[in-house]
């Protein structure tokens, strides 16, 4: 890429295409999920508590890339629903942390063979090396730019 803003071209600015990717993913999968009642903050909020049985409300908030008002306004509404139930972090009595109930698990499930077949519906002509390759490069760029 060149400095030189007359030869600018937006397609060779990789933060276009991880935006343009991203938009049309996140329409993508709020499409597949609405029918089982789900919207993106709240499947964020559920496949970050896939592989952890209790996270702090911060860390699904890093996790999901929500602020964390908003996940902590996520996390209470599906308090009410009866999908995550809150406790206080053993170790540290001033931490929430938030936990799938058997109803919430259920529900990731769900969404979760939504956000599947989205995944695999997008991949079809990107080899897992391919992907293993995008993985990596995307994982350095986010190390950079968290150091910022």
């Amino acid at each position: 890429m060149t400095t030189d803003e007359s030869r600018f071209a937006k397609e060779d600015w990789p933060f276009y295409w991880i935006s343009r990717v991203n938009a049309r993913y996140v329409q993508v999968l709020e499409k597949r999920l609405k029918p089982i009642g789900v919207d993106v903050p709240h499947w964020r909020v559920l496949i970050s508590l896939y592989e952890s049985e209790y996270l702090s409300i911060s860390e699904i908030a890093e996790m999901s890339t929500m602020r964390l008002n908003t996940t902590t306004k996520v996390v209470q509404r599906m308090i009410v629903d009866g999908l995550v139930t809150t406790r206080v972090r053993p170790t540290d009595g001033r931490v929430t942390e938030a936990c799938l109930t058997e109803k919430g698990d259920r529900l990731r499930a769900l969404a979760l063979v939504e956000a599947q077949q989205v995944f695999d519906l997008s991949f079809p002509a990107v080899t897992p090396d391919e992907r293993a390759v995008l993985n990596r490069t995307l994982a350095k760029v986010f190390a950079h730019l968290d150091k910022l």
